[in-house]
């Protein structure tokens, strides 16, 4: 069983180990958006837009839904959301505790 979970939490990793991918799923945080609207708020090409949410539809990060010419993207389960966010946080509190100690670390 854990060795399942353990295969399946890597796979999901590795598409998560993307910046764009992260920002993807960043700006779709507050809600659903169109294709177009995530295309400009990336700056990705249509194509590249297209590559990296198929890949994380794939994957069940992210779904989509149809609205006539429209396609709309959200997040697929909120933990998603609460899991990016929670390691931002503390990558944040890393940042500020290496900035207190005159450096920043990678």
């Amino acid at each position: 069983m854990n060795r399942t979970i353990f295969d399946l939490q890597a796979h999901t990793c590795k598409c998560l180990s993307h910046p764009k991918r992260l920002e993807i799923l960043y700006e779709l945080e507050a809600g659903g958006k169109s294709f177009a609207e995530l295309q400009h708020a990336t700056g990705l090409s249509k194509a590249n837009l297209s590559q990296h949410l198929g890949i994380m539809r794939d994957r069940g990060m992210v779904v989509a839904r149809r609205d006539g010419q429209h396609l709309y993207f959200s997040v697929a389960n909120p933990k998603i959301s609460q899991a990016c966010g929670l390691m931002r946080e503390v990558l944040h509190e890393h940042i500020a505790a290496q900035q207190k100690l005159g450096g920043f670390a990678r």
